[in-house]
């Protein structure tokens, strides 16, 4: 049995709950409740699930009830949101769910909130019709969601009575510098969605730390970066099985979305070079290859950036491989 040791910064999982070809979105809750019992054995500080909709390829659609279901299959680890896509809801309904939630599995939630649709656009209309006003109100309904939290909202002519006093922790989540001018000025954390739209990473960070305003809470910025970790015993392993990945992102560039592709090397024989450059620049908060190769230029990302904390996304088809790619990544950092 593999033995680690107490780990020295906070490392958590990010899941979008993949559904395979030839398998079903069952077969998906079912490794989803694996997955996160070894992730809670493994030390992991936390466990987000990404709201998402529309996509043969993801279930998890219905984010607070996934949370239940993994927080209720594990022991220690917080369990949260990365994030609620806060436009498709109303503050109040997302207030509720989490409080109740945090009632139910008491200081284990986290609230990750986000702007985007987690969709395409006639799928957000769907969702709520007024989710583009809700964009432009996403302070406002951040605001509305600390005001239903706060024992202060007692006085409020409408309640979340489940939530308040719950001191659920909210997080903001960005793939551009918007969110991180919110997160600084609220005096909130940020995560970065470096997995999937790592440019302007760098700036994002940048700006929050320098103009982070403490609100109580924390007192100084706290940087989550979520990043691809794909870990083999070998590079030519690990390569092999990061080709579904790469499938994955070229549906999206072609707008050909499927359910997750067993790995095949002919996948890095199917794209044009105008979108292997935009596979390229999507990808480029990636770690692949075995342990030594990921540790080391995993920690030249920590130390170039000053993380607080890295959060794996680990998108590959065999179940297996991706519970070995977790060992080694918490392996890596308890070292770091």
């Amino acid at each position: 049995m593999t033995i680690f040791k107490q780990k020295k910064m906070n490392y958590s999982f990010l899941d979008l709950v993949y559904v395979k070809e030839d398998k079903t979105v069952r077969d998906a809750f079912e490794e989803l409740k694996q997955t996160s019992q070894k992730a809670d054995a493994l030390g992991f500080t936390r466990y987000w699930l990404a709201e998402h909709h529309n996509m043969e390829g993801v279930a998890s659609n219905a984010t607070s009830v996934l949370m239940g279901f993994v927080a209720a299959n594990t022991q220690k680890m917080k369990v949260g949101s990365g994030g609620v896509m806060l436009p498709n809801h109303s503050p109040l309904a997302i207030s509720e769910q989490f409080g109740t939630l945090a009632q139910i599995y008491p200081g284990r939630i986290d609230l990750g909130l986000g702007r985007a649709p987690g969709t395409d656009g006639l799928t957000a209309q769907q969702m709520n019709e007024n989710f583009m006003k809700n964009v432009h109100e996403f302070p406002q309904n951040v605001s509305a969601i600390q005001d239903y939290f706060s024992l202060a909202n007692t006085q409020s002519k409408v309640r979340a009575y489940v939530a308040e006093g719950t001191n659920v922790p909210i997080y903001l989540l960005g793939s551009s510098t918007d969110s991180a001018v919110l997160a600084a000025a609220y005096g909130l954390p940020y995560a970065f969605a470096s997995h999937f739209a790592p440019q302007q990473m760098a700036a994002a960070f940048k700006f929050y730390t320098d103009e982070f305003q403490p609100n109580g809470e924390i007192s100084a910025p706290y940087k989550i970066a979520c990043v691809n970790v794909i870990i083999g015993e070998t590079n030519q392993e690990a390569k092999l099985s990061a080709s579904t990945f790469y499938k994955m992102f070229l549906g999206l560039i072609r707008n050909q979305r499927s359910k997750m592709k067993k790995p095949d090397w002919s996948f890095y024989d199917d794209w044009s070079v105008v979108e292997e450059a935009q596979l390229s620049q999507m990808t480029a908060g990636s770690f692949i290859g075995d342990k030594e190769t990921v540790a080391r230029n995993l920690k030249q990302f920590i130390e170039r950036y000053h993380i607080n904390e890295v959060m794996m996304s680990c998108p590959i088809y065999s179940a297996e491989k991706r519970l070995y790619s977790m060992e080694q990544f918490a392996s890596i950092m308890s070292e770091i």
